[in-house]
């Protein structure tokens, strides 16, 4: 079986995630950064702010913003989760994120309990890799 390289699987985390968001939300973020450190992902997606919130924010109602954004993220959260497993074949032990209306940034942290099979996991910034073995 050939594993992919750990950017290749980055890039692949990117794709998804950009298709979900399009697909759920209507909206697709202008660049998503996905990157393994030991065994966490971090990703960070510009523009992930639907049109509504927009809306909802420009014209003073932040509250509401903030409850529609919380309510698209319990949402999403579970569909992340799943979509990251299985490209991944690791299950996630936790999923935080957490979205800036104002700059239209989230940050999602995916905490994993061993390392996914690839290529190079060498590459993988501090990546302890006794724990493939596991």
């Amino acid at each position: 079986m050939s594993y992919p390289t750990i950017g290749q699987l980055e890039r692949e985390i990117s794709q998804r995630i950009s298709s979900l968001y399009h697909e759920k939300l209507g909206q697709r973020p202008s660049q998503i950064i996905c990157h393994f450190f030991n065994k966490e992902i971090v990703i960070s997606l510009e523009n992930s702010v639907t049109q509504t919130e927009r809306i909802l924010l420009d014209e003073g109602n932040e509250i509401l913003a903030e409850q529609v954004r919380s309510s698209l993220e319990k949402i999403i959260k579970p569909q992340l989760q799943n979509l990251i497993e299985e490209l991944i074949g690791k299950p996630v032990i936790d999923l935080i994120s957490n979205t800036n209306l104002v700059t239209g940034r989230t940050g999602i942290i995916v905490v994993l309990n061993q390392l996914p099979e690839v290529r190079n996991p060498e590459s993988i910034p501090k990546g302890n890799l006794k724990n493939l073995a596991d």
